[in-house]
């Protein structure tokens, strides 16, 4: 018994660690298996958020993901002159952004990017670069070669979105036309501002406007003729060493404006003073006393009265005293005077009497219907009120008449006359095409069709025997009227400083086109020379006309006479 039991001791002495070590290894081996599944849980985890990342992004705009919404509403039309040629279009551009979530280190990245763009404001990019956010402008529309610049730099957290940019490839050519558009490619000055206000900014901000459903806009501009006047002023305003001058171009029959231009002017493809002052566009947006020009409407506005004829003559031999007031005549014939002879002599003696016949209230009441006193209506908007006195007093009548005390636009001078010149209907200027039928549905009748002609008559009379030989070109038969004002100076009028102005017509048998003038503070040409409107602005013109009547489809006629003949009362 006792060997039995050491024997079943010592078996199961035997077995016991064999129970022991088998249980640890289940034990180990299910721990493992558990580190795998959890191993392979974990790994499947990361790869399904990054699959779902993918499939995420997969889905996103592209451009989006690199910065703000994308600007497709950012289109613009091009703009195109009468003829075709592009005038303004859209480019594409890039501009510079930064993620500064990314930016590691923001000294680094503004020292590597003044080597490029030496002009960045660096302490405004410094506070951009360590905002924490997730998106910042750095730089807007960027050169190629600058784009190329800074990839070559290599800086990380930095990027390009491609923008559109307006561009002009004319320069400063038409810019007061044009006008402007900011750094988002929106209107806000000339032609530019118009198209938004039609319709274009709303539509931009709804998203409706791609560049490929976008229509180009005509003018009613001839880029050709546009040339013409930009130069011919460029060149006047150094001639005459002259602080501005303009011109404008405007069809009779329709009101279209062919050319307009103001010097000094800018670029709007780098418009860096367009906001000075003395690059306004004087043209529309500035008021000025036109001076003799304003007989044009004084004598018309006689002639239309019914009260005076061409025979009709004015003593004009003393000179008139009103008040403080003392009207003499620049160069008195000290007699009478006819009609005709008032105009080409520019008598202000005699205009003040052709006023003084209609009366004041006729007179105030003859400007305001012929435009000259109302803001004038266009698709420009940079258009000024012209002024006038607040209460009306002869004296007033009388000066206004030889054109002192009221101040109007060039351009608006320029639609009155185009009215005496084309049988009497007043039409509103515009810069987009319009067909005569149009214009003349639009137009108002504002002097009978024989004042017309009798101004007419005047205006060819002038260029020929008058103030106005310095206008003449052979074979376009050139009419017009000088208008030199002296300027307000410290509330007093200014011997020598003038604002000469010439406004002219052609072909005078059948007046086609307005051409008007202006020289602000002309000089002498040459010493013992004067500065007088017939010796600057009246030139200016005739220039203008002669390189640009073919153009405007006006065929020379060397062999027209006029019949037009001074009547002179002995």
């Amino acid at each position: 018994m006792m060997k039995l039991w050491r024997k079943r001791k010592s078996n199961a002495e035997a077995s016991t660690p064999s129970i022991v070590v088998d249980g640890a290894r289940k034990a180990i081996g299910g721990r493992a298996k558990n580190r795998v599944v959890m191993t392979m849980a974990v790994f499947f985890g990361i790869y399904a958020t990054i699959a779902g990342r993918l499939v995420y992004l997969g889905l996103q705009d592209p451009e989006a993901s690199s910065g703000p919404v994308a600007r497709i509403t950012a289109s613009r039309p091009d703009i195109i002159d009468r003829n075709g040629e592009v005038l303004a279009t859209d480019i594409k551009t890039a501009s510079l952004f930064a993620e500064p979530r990314r930016i590691i280190d923001a000294d680094e990245v503004i020292e590597k990017l003044q080597t490029v763009l030496p002009d960045i404001e660096v302490e405004q990019t410094y506070r951009k670069l360590k905002s924490g956010t997730g998106f910042v402008w750095l730089q807007r529309q960027l050169t190629p070669r600058q784009q190329a610049d800074i990839m070559q730099l290599g800086i990380p957290g930095i990027g390009f979105r491609t923008e559109k940019r307006r561009f002009y490839p004319g320069g400063s050519t038409a810019a007061h036309i044009l006008g402007l558009t900011n750094i988002d490619n929106q209107g806000i000055a000339g032609m530019e501002k118009y198209i938004d206000d039609q319709g274009l900014a709303d539509l931009r901000a709804s998203g409706l406007v791609e560049a490929d459903n976008l229509k180009p806009v005509k003018l009613s501009i001839d880029n050709r003729v546009q040339h013409i006047v930009h130069d011919e002023i460029t060149r006047a305003l150094e001639k005459y060493q002259a602080i501005a001058a303009g011109a404008v171009v405007l069809n009779a029959k329709t009101g279209e404006v062919l050319a307009m231009a103001s010097v000094p002017d800018f670029d709007p493809n780098n418009p860096y003073n367009a906001l000075d002052k003395d690059r306004l566009n004087r043209m529309s947006a500035g008021v000025y006393e036109m001076g003799s020009t304003i007989k044009s409407f004084t004598t018309a506005m006689a002639l239309d009265s019914g009260k005076v004829t061409l025979d009709s003559t004015f003593d004009a031999r003393r000179p008139i005293t009103i008040g403080r007031q003392t009207i003499r005549d620049f160069h008195g014939k000290g007699r009478v005077l006819t009609v005709p002879e008032v105009f080409i002599y520019s008598s202000n003696i005699g205009s003040a009497r052709e006023a003084d016949v209609v009366g004041i209230e006729g007179h105030r009441e003859f400007l305001k219907r012929i435009g000259l006193l109302d803001r004038l209506q266009t698709e420009l908007p940079e258009v000024a009120r012209p002024t006038e006195p607040k209460v009306w007093k002869k004296v007033h009548s009388i000066t206004i008449a030889f054109g002192h005390g009221m101040s109007t636009t060039p351009l608006q001078t320029a639609v009155g006359a185009a009215a005496l010149m084309n049988g009497g209907r007043l039409m509103n200027p515009t810069f987009l095409p319009r067909t005569e039928e149009e214009a003349i549905a639009r137009s108002t009748q504002v002097v009978s069709p024989q004042t017309s002609a009798d101004m007419r008559y005047l205006y060819r009379l002038n260029a020929e025997k008058g103030s106005g030989k310095r206008a003449e070109v052979p074979g376009y038969r050139v009419g017009g009227k000088t208008g030199t004002a002296e300027k307000v100076v410290n509330g007093r009028y200014a011997p020598g400083v003038r604002f000469n102005a010439f406004l002219a017509a052609f072909p005078m048998d059948d007046p086609q086109y307005i051409v008007l003038s202006i020289v602000d503070e002309p000089k002498p040409e040459k010493p013992g020379l004067g500065a007088t409107s017939g010796l600057n602005a009246a030139p200016v013109v005739a220039n203008i006309i002669r390189r640009s009547a073919s153009f405007l489809g006006v065929k020379p006629d060397f062999g027209h006479e006029n019949e037009a003949k001074l009547v002179s009362y002995q």
